[in-house]
């Protein structure tokens, strides 16, 4: 029979084996990146994932690798233009390289950043430089232009949350030129979004209602 002190001992060599053991990195990155303490970052990380179609683990292992949040898309938007892994990316990004300088390594012409917009005039930053070059110049000739890093975060953002939300891009740009970051622009969307799906759904359900009780005045006889 084991005596009250052993088992005292006992639990607390098993305590501390819980509390003491080493965790390994790849837990506690996961635990970083599910435990965000910012409700919009993770927002963000999650629409990254749903957009291309990547684990949250992966996008929570560009973010290990110094990958600024703002950037996580353009990493994920080259890697399947280039249909390379984002690891390769990211390796030439760390090296010094700037994201025209890896997209022209990959053969991949300044065209895959260009974002259609209605006729909408766009001349102020952060947006009006990138698209005055296109602008400028011929189709067949797009391939000359030179995009600063500023540039090519900015449209493929704007690519990323006007898709990823059904969201007019015309839309991204002018809450981008009034200085939010792309965090704050992708919550803000999706909750806009949201609130005019409850609000059709609540005047459906009103709808139904209202016809119910007319279809019953209907038949009624006088």
């Amino acid at each position: 029979m084991i005596r009250k002190e052993d088992a005292m001992y006992i639990l607390l060599i098993v305590l501390a084996f819980i509390f003491l053991s080493p965790i390994s990195n790849s837990e506690a990155s996961v635990d970083l990146g599910v435990s965000i303490r910012d409700e919009g970052l993770r927002g963000f990380y999650l629409a990254v994932g749903d957009y291309y179609r990547v684990p949250e683990r992966e996008v929570i292992i560009v973010k290990e690798r110094h990958i600024p949040d703002e950037e996580i898309p353009v990493v994920f938007f080259i890697a399947q233009s280039a249909r390379v892994r984002p690891a390769t990316i990211i390796d030439l990004r760390l090296r010094g390289k700037t994201w025209m300088d890896i997209s022209l390594h990959f053969g991949l012409s300044p065209e895959i950043f260009y974002v259609p917009v209605r006729e909408v005039v766009v001349t102020g930053p952060p947006y009006g430089k990138a698209y005055g070059y296109y602008k400028k110049k011929p189709r067949k000739e797009w391939r000359k232009i030179v995009l600063d890093d500023d540039d090519v975060i900015n449209l493929v953002n704007l690519r990323f949350i006007s898709k990823h939300c059904s969201y007019e891009p015309e839309k991204v740009i002018k809450l981008r030129e009034g200085g939010k970051n792309f965090i704050v622009i992708n919550e803000e969307v999706v909750k806009e979004k949201k609130g005019r799906k409850e609000k059709v759904k609540e005047n459906g359900e009103n709808g139904k209602e209202k016809y119910k009780g007319n279809g019953k005045g209907r038949g009624k006889k006088s």
